[in-house]
């Protein structure tokens, strides 16, 4: 196939891949440093040198690409800054690596929307490499889990005996009347989100134990208890059914009061994982067809919507919010005239 022999912008879609992965990878390399430093168990710090080394490479060719087309480079997260490595560990071993887990899973989704977003071929070349290259970092997490019992399975159920079908509108009820077992959709929506309210959950109990800053404090301690009620009702749901829960990890946080990240680092981590949360949410609600279910994630979205909100106030408030590429004010332009 014959190459385009002029240079083809980056659309606004590749863009933002690139700004979102720069901002997320230098974060990850900060958090990643610290725990590298602190880490005690041998294999799980070969696997987090693993995802150092990726997202150090990640940062090193967006460079490029934003250099290339004379692009302003996010300022991101500095080591120097945000980072004391001197500070004592505020989470175990054995929380970092299913957070690196849960983290992972956030990357591949994000990976995947960035290769069906991109055109140009240095895009999509790059994001299938970062897609492949997180899916190796992916089965080195899953393995290491599996080795030391760290993993949490998703609920078993027995095989049915045949194929059925819906033959009754009573299959989408839920708050009156007999309620039809979850089905396996729907139980794996769960867990996933589960999962991943816990790791926030931990996030939020260990940095609001050494935030320097009160409101930031009370922020965390907020998303806590949000985090924690989301995975109750869930837990309730499962429990009814005899099925089982994700492993927590609240247990996993030590007892250091001395914080190893800026309160900048530990506030925008919790708000994009916030934000995060209510795609995952939604994601959740369009393959739930039982009606109780469907009403629980549409009142998740809604106060977990409003708590993104409050954190992005709080970054804005101490000038900690880096704006993304915005397209022209036309009505601004035609006024300077």
């Amino acid at each position: 196939m014959k190459k385009n022999s002029h240079h083809v912008e980056l659309t606004t879609a590749e863009i933002a891949n690139l700004w979102t992965q720069y901002m997320n990878d230098s974060l990850s390399i900060c958090i990643l440093t610290h725990s590298i430093e602190k880490a005690e168990d041998k294999d799980i710090k070969e696997v987090l040198q693993f995802a150092l080394k990726l997202a150090e490479s990640h940062i090193v060719k967006i460079t490029n690409f934003f250099n290339q087309e004379n692009f302003p480079t996010p300022k991101d997260f500095i080591l120097e800054e945000d980072v004391n490595l001197n500070a004592p560990s505020i989470f175990t071993d054995a929380f970092i690596i299913a957070y690196l887990h849960v983290m992972t899973l956030l990357g591949l989704t994000g990976y995947a929307g960035a290769v069906a977003s991109s055109s140009r071929e240095d895009q999509l070349d790059y994001f299938i490499k970062c897609n492949s290259e997180t899916m190796e970092l992916h089965k080195r997490i899953v393995d290491v889990m599996l080795n030391k019992g760290l993993y949490s399975k998703t609920s078993r159920i027995n095989r049915p005996n045949q194929v059925d079908f819906v033959d009754d509108q009573n299959y989408l009820a839920g708050w009156f009347g007999k309620k039809r077992p979850l089905s396996v959709i729907e139980i794996s929506g769960m867990s996933f989100n589960m999962k991943k309210d816990v790791v926030k959950t931990v996030l939020e109990l260990g940095f609001s134990q050494v935030c320097q800053t009160k409101e930031i404090q009370k922020y965390f301690e907020r998303g806590k208890k949000i985090c924690l009620n989301h995975f109750t009702i869930f837990n309730n749901m499962l429990t009814k059914e005899d099925l089982s829960s994700p492993k927590t990890w609240v247990s996993e946080v030590t007892n250091s009061t001395v914080s190893p990240f800026s309160d900048k680092l530990m506030l925008y981590h919790i708000v994009t994982l916030v934000s995060a949360a209510v795609g995952y949410y939604g994601a959740g609600l369009a393959v739930s067809q039982r009606r109780d279910i469907a009403a629980e994630y549409t009142r998740f979205i809604a106060g977990v919507s409003l708590y993104a909100e409050d954190g992005c106030e709080l970054l804005i408030k101490h000038g900690w919010l880096e704006q993304p590429p915005l397209a022209d004010n036309r009505e601004d332009l035609a006024n300077k005239k």
